[in-house]
């Protein structure tokens, strides 16, 4: 019985599976399950195992009906009650299970479980209503096949970046077109501040591919610290060839970022690799961030010397750890505090999270100006002695670290006895000259 048209049929295979690479099998192998559907629903009974068979050559669809070789052991016959409780046995259905000697005159080496089917009768009013059935079950398996193809794909390469184009917005997400699929950045996996058009072409980390109900999701990101290092193995030879390593990543996204590596080759300076001729690979990053900046700095075996190097751009004059505490107190001058803490602590709490040291940071003159607690800057406050000035003591909040970092902190203060000698001199002038 020809259903279809097979110069339709046949154009319609060759072109789901060159452009969405689903394989010509799986469409005919869903057809099939879906032609059985429909003639079940139609002219089937109760409890029937219908299976068909589908020719895309000629055309030619076959309908059988399956039954299963049973005994009684496997089901129970009609009006016989269940022994125990432990009874497990189904009942006994003609239009689904065969008995074991029955099989055997059809089939002489039947064995039990084992499907034995007979032909149906061919319908030549396999109507409309089948047939729509049918076309719906073969929509729902080539959503299924795709699905499949998707998660093939796109499941392989989780970690690496993907480039696409800018679709829609929807609810504060994202949603990326890949070409064969379309993938979603949420709100929370994008950088703070960027903004976005539509069409717009996109670069970003495959973070994971999740199948729900709803179909397959493709998650991706832009402020995973693997996005960062995942820019810099396009930019840096030495780094995706492994001579360059990188140990330890740590992000504020579209802020600020540090970067910890070593080189495996002591000809091979692992900064400067990253950094590159006059900054021209770490520009290249900066600039797909949005203008974040990247601190790179070489790691270290040795706690206190990974520490100095994490606080870059400041320079420390000293580390002095605290095991028991984990906890590093690092001396840096005056003219380096406010570096070394960063605006609104952010040097020194990034520097913390890299190392995973606690770190206190204290000025030349022993004052302990700001330090990490859990990821968090603590300000510590003291009283300020007799004869120093108040530009110097401790800020007492993180505002007034900024602000300090901004202003001069050796500007003159105003001295009112001064001021008042110098009218008394003033008076004294004018009198002599009467």
């Amino acid at each position: 019985m020809a259903l279809f048209d097979l110069k339709s049929l046949n154009s319609a295979l060759d072109e789901l599976q060159a452009e969405r690479g689903i394989s010509r099998k799986s469409v005919i192998d869903a057809l099939a399950t879906a032609l059985a559907a429909a003639y079940r629903r139609e002219y089937g009974k109760r409890g029937q195992i219908i299976r068909a068979t589908f020719n895309p050559t000629t055309g030619e669809v076959e309908f059988r009906q399956a039954k299963i070789v049973v005994d009684n052991s496997l089901v129970r016959m009609e009006g016989e009650e269940p022994t125990s409780d432990e009874d497990h046995r189904s009942r006994f259905n003609p239009e689904q299970h065969i008995m074991l000697e029955d099989a055997r005159r059809i089939k002489k080496d039947a064995q039990l479980d084992e499907e034995i089917s007979f032909p149906l009768e061919t319908r030549e009013d396999f109507g409309r209503i089948a047939a729509q059935a049918a076309k719906q079950v073969v929509m729902q398996k080539v959503r299924e096949a795709e699905r499949a193809s998707i998660i093939s794909e796109y499941g392989q390469r989780e970690g690496d970046i993907v480039t696409g184009h800018v679709q829609r917005f929807e609810r504060g997400n994202l949603y990326v077109d890949l070409g064969r699929a379309t993938a979603i950045l949420p709100y929370d996996e994008q950088i703070p501040g960027e903004r976005y058009r539509q069409g717009e072409r996109l670069r970003a980390l495959l973070l994971r591919v999740d199948e729900g109900v709803r179909g397959t999701f493709i998650r991706l990101s832009r402020s995973h610290p693997r996005f960062l290092s995942k820019l810099f193995e396009a930019e840096v030879p030495e780094l995706a060839s492994g001579v360059v390593e990188v140990k330890g990543i740590v992000r504020e996204p579209g802020s600020r970022a540090k970067i910890a590596v070593k080189s495996n080759d002591e000809h091979v300076d692992p900064v400067g690799a990253l950094v590159g001729q006059r900054g021209v690979r770490v520009a290249v990053v900066t600039s797909e961030l949005g203008g974040e900046k990247i601190d790179v700095v070489e790691w270290s075996e040795e706690p206190a010397e990974y520490v100095k190097e994490a606080l870059k751009p400041a320079q420390v004059l000293s580390t002095e750890l605290f095991e028991e505490e984990n906890r590093a107190v690092v001396q840096v001058a005056e003219d380096q505090q406010s570096l070394a803490i960063g605006r609104g602590g952010q040097n020194v709490r990034l520097a913390a999270r890299l190392t995973g040291w606690k770190i206190d940071i204290r000025s030349t003159q022993g004052k302990q100006v700001a330090g990490t607690e859990e990821g968090g800057v603590e300000v510590k406050r003291r009283e300020i002695p007799p004869g120093e000035s108040p530009t110097t003591s401790l800020p007492k909040t993180n505002e007034d670290i900024e602000e300090e970092g901004e202003q001069d902190r050796d500007v003159p203060q105003e001295n009112p006895e001064a001021e008042v000698v110098e009218e008394k001199e003033t008076q004294e002038e004018k009198r002599e000259t009467e």
